[in-house]
């Protein structure tokens, strides 16, 4: 293996995989993590990197003190960032800190299932026109989870928002949710909560969008990567437990209807302005309000549930003007 230097002016070698797991105040999730990576991977030829997103708690105590009492040194990085840019920029400095021949993304509420690791290694060497790979995600009782997705695009924000079965079958082709699988196929986009990224994709299109602070940041890479010519590929025979939300808020306020923090529309905003344009981003806005009038009048008279959040017609529009401003953080 070549020796290289980092930034730090250390020298490690070029290894295999990268294993990249953002903390931000999950330090025992992160620890239940790493017990399900123990007796996966190989020593010299895997690294994994926690980058501590500046968690301002014991997060960094406790885990370099699990650390050395399980003499994970040989294969566990714990790198302290001064801030928490988010989570295209965590990633981003924990795949700069390790040169590799690719990194997996790992959230931090995640468990590998037995043998998912070397299914992955399976897929990335049988596979080489994948540029991402992803793994099946699933609850802990093996029930799956919709993983894959088509984009978002303005017409899939009047489905959301009407949530109306008429809707949704009339512009199936762009409704986001991609049905489970268990056969490999390829999405337009899948979910970072674990992904596998080829060195070659971030030499040609380079780090992720650090201008997102979390969401939207991998349907945006993925798009990138689609764009360079690289396919994305979901393999479900790889099983990955993932316990959403435990490592953010956002999915259980918006479960529970609740107003969710503002770096998730100023995230939305910046996607739809980079890829559909000002224009588009409007669009997508007048077509949100109109599919939420239309769930509105069947609330009205049909007795439907609400299922949008708090001032969610209002928050659609931040950052409306200057959409390409740097999301906002925590």
């Amino acid at each position: 293996m070549e020796e290289i230097t980092v930034e730090n002016n250390s020298l490690i070698n070029r290894i295999r995989w990268a294993i990249v797991i953002i903390n931000y105040r999950t330090p025992h999730l992160v620890i239940n993590c790493l017990k399900s990576l123990e007796n996966q991977v190989e020593i010299g030829y895997d690294q994994v990197i926690i980058v501590d997103n500046a968690s301002g708690d014991n997060s960094v105590e406790l885990l370099q003190q699990t650390i050395t009492e399980n003499q994970w040194f040989s294969w566990v990085q714990l790198l302290p960032s001064p801030v928490n840019g988010g989570f295209s920029a965590g990633n981003n400095l924990g795949i700069k800190a390790i040169e590799a021949e690719a990194y997996l993304l790992l959230n931090s509420d995640t468990i590998v299932r037995p043998g998912a690791l070397s299914s992955l290694l399976h897929a990335w060497k049988t596979h080489p026109e994948a540029g991402l790979i992803s793994p099946r995600l699933e609850w802990p009782d093996s029930t799956p989870q919709i993983s894959c997705f088509r984009y978002h695009s303005p017409l899939s924000q009047l489905i959301d928002a009407a949530a109306t079965g008429m809707i949704t079958k009339l512009f199936q082709q762009y409704d986001v949710p991609m049905e489970v699988s268990n056969t490999p196929y390829q999405p337009q986009w899948t979910s970072f909560a674990c992904v596998l990224i080829r060195r070659e994709v971030i030499e040609q299109i380079g780090f992720m969008d650090e201008g997102y602070f979390m969401y939207f940041d991998d349907v945006d890479y993925c798009r990138r990567v689609n764009q360079a010519g690289w396919q994305i590929l979901h393999w479900p025979e790889a099983r990955v437990v993932h316990l959403r939300g435990g490592s953010g808020s956002v999915k259980a306020d918006m479960a529970a209807r609740r107003r969710p923090r503002s770096y998730l529309y100023a995230s939305r905003s910046r996607y739809f302005a980079k890829f559909y344009g000002i224009t588009g981003l409007w669009l997508a806005n007048l077509l949100w309000l109109v599919g939420r009038s239309l769930s509105w009048i069947r609330e009205l008279v049909g007795n439907k549930q609400p299922h949008t959040c708090e001032f969610q017609a209002q928050d659609i529009w931040m950052n409306c003007l200057t959409p390409l401003n740097l999301s906002q953080q925590e």
